[in-house]
């Protein structure tokens, strides 16, 4: 039974635009809460055997360090404390304070970035980002220059970097809701897995236009929208089978895997999903309205 997706395009439309506004105004309202590998400073992860109250713990290393501290505990009783930049020398002799008033201190990760190295990485990320954008755009207008009509394939190009906004700004909006109720902070992983989310974007899209491409070639005079639906349906279970594959490990690695990777993995399994689904029901049925809207311009 063939779906009439196209068909149904205008339902997804509503579905996505009320997706990406809502990231939108947690993009402005809340904002993303950047890292240690932005702004520079002090992370320290560390748990307890007993039973820990935070509030008496902040006020505790505030006392010690002599500075202001902010300290987020997770579910499964990891505390991590966010602080100005310390010498090695200092952070022993805040864990042998720690381990003085609780022998059960056990610390998990300890890291400290410069000022001036956060703001090389921030500055690296956004041209990676953009270079990222720039390539896929300048590669799907020059890989799909022979199935330039009836749609030039310029506008694929486009099209595939609409789809990359869609399937990118949703995670970020995802994690601004998080920086706000949770206070997870982004770092460099978090742009590694929107990078990896744009690529994985990308392949499944052109699994889809790359049949529309098969079909454009011995294209017989079918109605354009009826030939793009067609190769939609057809590619339609290896898309959803290939995706799944790779959100099942996801998944596992998210239950089961390590604290530390636990947020780089979820934006990955947020993006996947979206990912999953723009290339279907997003990407192809924008290419028939720009053919739509052509036709109207004839």
């Amino acid at each position: 039974m063939k779906l009439n997706i196209i068909g149904a395009r205008k339902i997804f439309y509503i579905f996505s635009g009320i997706s990406i506004f809502l990231s939108c105004l947690a993009l402005v309202v809340w904002g993303l809460k950047p890292g240690i590998d932005f702004t520079g400073g002090a992370l320290w992860e560390f748990k307890f055997g007993n039973p820990m109250d935070k509030i008496v713990l902040e006020q505790q290393l505030e006392t010690i360090m002599k500075t202001d501290v902010l300290i987020s505990e997770s579910s499964d009783g990891i505390f991590s404390a966010r602080m100005k930049e310390f010498s090695e020398q200092e952070h022993q002799g805040f864990v042998q304070e720690l381990e003085k008033s609780d022998e059960s201190f056990e610390e998990l990760r300890w890291e400290t970035v410069g000022p001036t190295v956060g703001k090389t990485l921030r500055d690296k990320s956004m041209v990676a980002i953009v270079m990222v954008v720039v390539g896929i755009s300048v590669y799907i207008a020059f890989a799909f220059r022979k199935a330039s009509y009836p749609v030039s394939s310029i506008k694929y190009g486009l099209i595939t970097v609409l789809t990359l906004f869609h399937d990118v700004i949703i995670p970020i909006g995802a994690f601004c809701a998080l920086a706000y109720f949770q206070h997870v902070e982004i770092d460099t992983n978090f742009v590694v897995a929107i990078l990896v989310i744009m690529g994985f974007s990308v392949h499944d899209t052109i699994v889809v236009f790359d049949r529309v491409r098969e079909k454009l070639m011995r294209f017989n005079g079918k109605d354009f929208g009826a030939l793009v639906n067609e190769s939609l349906n057809e590619t339609l279970v290896r898309s959803f089978n290939t995706s799944l594959t790779v959100v099942f490990v996801l998944l596992a690695m998210f239950f089961w895997g390590g604290a530390v990777l636990k947020y780089f993995i979820l934006a990955m399994l947020i993006g996947m999903i979206v990912g999953m689904y723009s290339s279907i029901f997003i990407a192809s049925p924008l290419l028939v309205d720009v053919w739509k809207w052509q036709q109207k311009r004839k």
